[in-house]
């Protein structure tokens, strides 16, 4: 209710500016946490989440408020992308809403404050429940980008739940060149390496907009090399049918237009894999059907950002509530048993 009666003030600001009023915001609140019904527990990768649904990385780049995050109902918080020097990332303006569409684009760039500062951030937070996964990502003019992902996944390893290594934004050049084959294998082994035999899961964050060559190629990488999971999908750079002004803003395109390409990915994924890696969906993900459609078609857990932009912090308890309902109406006892069963 808050939020509808703040949305047309914060939607009048650009939403960049939008954004980080809504991160001080949760420093601040005193958020009751929102209980998480124990009919949505599920393990994946080893990791006991609370439920199935998680906040995105994109939204809390910095690690700041992952704690109220998860008060909010989510399962999961995913933090960054952090890279391990800060850097400011693209000119502003560099985020859009497309009301309209439902959608956001972006072009921030990996703009953070460093790894130091979200390790110090995460170190704070020893001893709390809560999953965190930690989000890496190379510095946009490091001379060595494998190496710069290995030095993350050394320093987050002991504060992560598990880390994710993005290779799929479109907003740092060349960046999706290491989801090719030779270049994929060298990372993963890198990552792998640093973060230790006793280290926590590593995850693999993948775009869109693949080739079904690709998608075979990363599925025998993934799984050579023992991965937690794959995460399907980051923004795409095509650009369906739009109405909003800022349709032609160059970057990632995230949100609803997003959802039916993502969808297919995911199901792409899951043949290619033949179920053999738990797959985690994102992309265009708004609505308990949603999430429900996207955990049917082979996700263990699902994650979303932009529609949050939208329809605001209560949409984790809406999605909650939503998949219980459904679960109960499709005979299901735990979603583990609904993954894959359309």
């Amino acid at each position: 209710m808050l939020f509808a009666l703040l949305r047309p003030a914060l939607f009048a600001l650009d939403a960049e500016t939008a954004h980080g009023l809504s991160i001080a915001a949760l420093k601040t609140a005193p958020l009751p946490a929102q209980p998480i019904d124990p009919a949505l527990r599920t393990t994946v990768a080893g990791i006991a989440f609370p439920g199935p649904l998680g906040a995105a990385p994109g939204y809390d780049k910095n690690g700041e408020v992952p704690g109220a995050l998860l008060r909010l109902g989510f399962g999961f918080a995913e933090v960054g992308t952090v890279t391990p020097l800060a850097q400011p990332g693209n000119p502003r303006p560099r985020l859009f809403r497309l009301a309209k569409d439902r959608a956001v684009i972006n072009r921030m760039g990996f703009n953070n404050a460093g790894a130091e500062a979200m390790l110090a951030r995460l170190k704070a937070r020893a001893g709390q429940a809560g999953v965190i996964g930690v989000n890496i990502g190379a510095n946009k003019d490091s001379p060595d980008r494998i190496a710069d992902y290995a030095q993350l996944a050394r320093l987050m390893a002991p504060v992560a739940s598990y880390l994710t290594v993005n290779i799929s934004s479109p907003n740092t050049p060349g960046l999706r060149a290491l989801q090719d084959e030779g270049a994929l294998g060298a990372l993963l082994d890198a990552v792998m390496a640093a973060r230790g035999d006793e280290g926590p899961p590593v995850f693999l964050k993948l775009a869109p907009d693949l080739e079904p060559t690709d998608i075979d190629a990363i599925c025998r990488i993934a799984l050579e090399r023992r991965l937690g999971a794959l995460i399907v999908s980051n923004t795409t750079i095509s650009r369906p049918a739009l109405r909003s002004r800022h349709a032609a803003e160059a970057g990632g395109l995230s949100g609803e237009p997003l959802r039916d390409l993502a969808h297919q990915r995911l199901r792409d994924f899951r043949d290619a894999s033949g179920g053999a890696i738990p797959l985690i969906g994102v992309g265009g993900i708004a609505t308990a059907d949603d999430a429900w459609a996207r955990i049917r078609a082979g996700a263990s857990l699902v994650q979303l950002y932009s529609a949050m932009v939208f329809a605001g912090p209560g949409i984790a308890r809406q999605i909650n509530a939503g998949l219980v309902r459904r679960m109960r109406r499709d005979g299901f006892s735990s979603i583990a048993e609904a993954v894959g069963s359309a």
